[in-house]
């Protein structure tokens, strides 16, 4: 799982264990709280190991994948969590850059793309499957906001697109011997500069009166990667979030 050491992908990782998987843990530059990730999923009585990556490095990103299969022999599930979130948007004093859409291309949209044929190419070579076992699947994170758009965050907004975009082209092709599934959050943690307060209003604006909570996150997860039936859509677990038309990104709306 890319993204793992801390935040949502913490959450996600800890509930695959607790529902009796390893977990791989990887991380780009918190190698301290990946560790503390592996330690807690240990402590469940589960296998982990962190794997450190840089996803902006293709040559990584494939050194990663061959560490992570070697230690772990049975991969049957990619989460690809980890993402760049930076603030740009086109008329702003923070305009969007060549610099900051390549990055945010490569991390959030390149990297889980090349993790999942990896994964695909893998899965190719297994042969043995019970009938009980569910397929193998990809799970690329994406985000709410997709569904309903405004003009903040805009290469991260653009990155997250073409991945969302991504999902049913790679679930034909793959098919059938990998799924691949969106699973797009809401508001579940602070994000930036967002405060304490203003993440419990913003928590607040759906029509469910909560958007999703970290575990409600991983739960969803959970669930994608047994869901045979499943795969080229995305699950939306953000309380309606995404029903609610917006102009600015939520956390502006509940900052000033």
């Amino acid at each position: 799982m890319t993204g793992a050491a801390k935040r949502l992908g913490r959450e996600i990782a800890l509930e695959f264990a607790r529902q009796g998987w390893d977990v791989a843990v990887h991380y780009g530059r918190s190698e301290a709280d990946a560790h503390e990730t592996v330690a807690q999923i240990q402590g469940l009585g589960r296998q982990a190991q962190a794997f450190a990556a840089d996803l902006a490095n293709e040559a990584a990103i494939a050194a990663l994948f061959n560490d992570v299969t070697t230690q772990f022999q049975s991969l049957h599930c990619l989460v690809n969590s980890a993402s760049i979130f930076e603030y740009d948007r086109a008329n702003s004093v923070s305009p969007l850059t060549q610099k900051s859409l390549q990055e945010h291309m490569q991390v959030n949209l390149t990297a889980p793309i090349l993790l999942s044929q990896l994964l695909f190419e893998y899965q190719k070579t297994k042969t043995e499957k019970s009938a009980g076992d569910s397929l193998p699947s990809v799970i690329q994170l994406l985000d709410q906001k997709l569904i309903n758009l405004n003009p903040d965050y805009l290469s991260y907004t653009l990155s997250k697109a073409a991945l969302s975009t991504s999902v049913e082209m790679l679930a034909l092709d793959f098919a059938p011997i990998l799924r691949v599934v969106g699973l797009a959050p809401g508001i579940s943690l602070p994000s930036g500069d967002q405060t304490n307060e203003g993440f419990a209003s913003a928590h607040q604006m759906t029509p469910l009166g909560k958007s999703s909570t970290p575990l409600d996150v991983a739960k969803a997860a959970v669930y994608l990667a047994g869901a045979n039936a499943v795969t080229g859509t995305t699950l939306y677990v953000d309380g309606g979030q995404h029903l609610l038309p917006s102009t600015r990104d939520v956390m502006f709306k509940t900052n000033s």
